[in-house]
């Protein structure tokens, strides 16, 4: 799902709106739903749980997009892109993530290759119909050709070597119409040693690299933060992110994205310029640590 605003207007404009819907369409419906409170409670019970988890996520982002749109310390532009929403369905499984498809949602992000591959294979169906997969996290050399080979995305990227490996795994994708595989550099702009991720002052020098590579796209930067409730703290790592990301752009570097914001921060990520934020338990809810049967990381891309 996708959600934007412009600050080039007094009227905040969000892509939310399903084609063929007027406002006389939203004036009648509030009508009926203000007469009809027991019609509204019992579609509310039969409503499935990740749908309305989906629901209460869209409407948190749409409120955050709102207040940063008057918020005077975040650069924004009349071209300011919309926000994706990445459902991280680690060990969740695929009939779960069928549901939240037919909720509207299309981005899924999987920390687990193996298991991801498993889910991919069994919604294979909905390829066509716009499904698109990211994997996120810490990647070693020896997954690399399996991400290249089943996903659209790898967002922890943050050596060489591993974007050598992708890329040279995806040109040899015989036949496959999919094109370039697209990457995010990790970067560890919390200095924490448990953090995966380049080095801030390293990413321009690994950007050069990356963007000389075929088979691969890169996208843009993601990270992890620090794991506080402190907004100040989260929105100042946020904004090195995009301080960096504007070093790149300087440089001649284009990147379109920056994925940064999981369920307890995403509002002081959209705040400081996320345009992917990757939530996972706010919609599938808690997670079973045994179903991957691959080895966990205690930092991977939504664990919060």
């Amino acid at each position: 799902m996708y959600f934007g605003v412009h600050a080039s207007s007094t009227a905040s404009v969000f892509y939310t709106t399903p084609p063929g819907v007027t406002e006389a369409h939203h004036a009648a419906h509030k009508n009926v739903s203000s007469k009809t409170p027991i019609l509204r409670h019992l579609c509310q019970l039969i409503m499935s749980p990740i749908k309305a988890n989906l629901q209460h996520i869209q409407r948190e982002i749409r409120r955050a997009a709102e207040r940063t749109s008057g918020d005077k310390t975040t650069i924004l532009s009349a071209s300011y892109p919309p926000i994706s929403l990445i459902a991280v369905s680690k060990t969740k499984p695929a009939a779960m993530l069928r549901d939240a498809f037919a909720a509207g949602q299309r981005l899924f992000g999987e920390n687990y290759v193996q298991e991801g591959i498993a889910k991919i294979a069994e919604l294979a169906d909905l390829r066509a119909q716009g499904i698109e997969w990211h994997f996120i996290g810490p990647l070693q050399s020896n997954k690399a050709k399996l991400v290249a080979q089943h996903f659209d995305w790898a967002h922890g990227v943050d050596r060489l070597k591993i974007a050598e490996a992708l890329a040279r795994n995806r040109r040899e994708l015989d036949g496959s119409d999919r094109g370039p595989l697209n990457i995010c550099i990790q970067v560890n702009v919390s200095g924490e040693a448990s953090k995966g991720g380049v080095a801030p002052d390293q990413t321009l020098a690994l950007a050069k690299q990356i963007v000389a590579l075929t088979g691969i796209k890169l996208r843009g930067l993601m990270t992890i933060i620090e794991n506080t409730p402190d907004e100040a703290t989260q929105r100042a790592q946020f904004l090195l992110l995009r301080t960096l990301q504007e070093q790149l752009l300087a440089n001649g570097i284009a990147l379109d994205t920056l994925s940064m914001g999981m369920s307890q921060d995403f509002r002081a990520a959209i705040a400081e310029g996320a345009t992917m934020v990757r939530i996972g338990s706010a919609i599938f809810g808690a997670r079973d640590s045994a179903v991957s049967g691959e080895p966990s990381s205690a930092v991977v891309g939504e664990t919060r």
